[in-house]
């Protein structure tokens, strides 16, 4: 069960993409941490998404300070605004990003009663670690469109040619950047690799072949 379902009344279970990234949790968190319009960005096609702004490729540690009930920014033609709350916060583990607002724009709040017409989604990001150190990064979520009929209408023809080609850039940024990263964190962890075994048997060998090559009573001259 993807978890968030019971921070969206009535929410749909959303579209799941995926990708494994060759680095543990901790080291793909953080760049889900600096999401954000005034931050790292999307990592999508920053002209579509990001006002034109170039997304992050390194970690900044000055963009991780990231807090239940904290609004991350959607960049528009009038600087940043406020687009999702975070509502579920995990660390190295689940990011749960909401948005509820009505037609208009208008952002509502989600303890009070919803109109009649009304967006919510909770776009959300679980690390799930893998036994041989990968990471396998799943974004999914829940969301609700009232009325149905525009519900219906999103789930046809906005979502696929719009959202999922944004998102699977997103995903492959994101894999491209954090396994770069990781590299040089690896090379310089690496432990010194053991001794193969044809060497050393050599080793263990080296001393005998030595003392047969010389009888004990054989004089070498220099």
């Amino acid at each position: 069960m993807y978890p968030g379902a019971e921070l969206v009344p009535h929410g749909q279970r959303a579209a799941t993409m995926a990708v494994t990234i060759g680095a543990p949790p901790d080291q793909v968190w953080p760049w889900l941490v600096q999401l954000g319009g005034d931050r790292g960005g999307w990592y999508s096609w920053d002209r579509l998404d990001n006002g034109g702004r170039p997304s992050a490729t390194r970690v900044h540690p000055e963009w991780q300070d990231l807090a239940l009930g904290d609004y991350v920014k959607y960049w528009t033609g009038n600087g940043p605004v406020d687009a999702w709350q975070v509502a579920a916060l995990e660390p190295n583990r689940f990011l749960g990003l909401r948005g509820l607002r009505d037609l208009r724009g208008h952002m509502l709040d989600p303890a009070q009663p919803r109109p009649p017409a009304y967006t919510e989604g909770l776009w959300a990001f679980l690390l799930n670690g893998q036994p041989d150190g990968r990471t396998r990064l799943v974004i999914s979520g829940y969301q609700t469109l009232r009325p149905r009929w525009l519900e219906r209408f999103a789930n046809y023809w906005l979502y696929p040619p719009v959202v999922w080609p944004m998102q699977a850039r997103m995903l492959g940024v994101l894999k491209r950047n954090i396994e770069r990263a990781a590299q040089p964190r690896a090379q310089a962890v690496a432990p010194p690799r053991p001794p193969s075994p044809d060497t050393a048997r050599a080793h263990r060998a080296a001393p005998k072949l030595a003392a047969n090559r010389w009888p004990p009573d054989t004089k070498v001259d220099a």
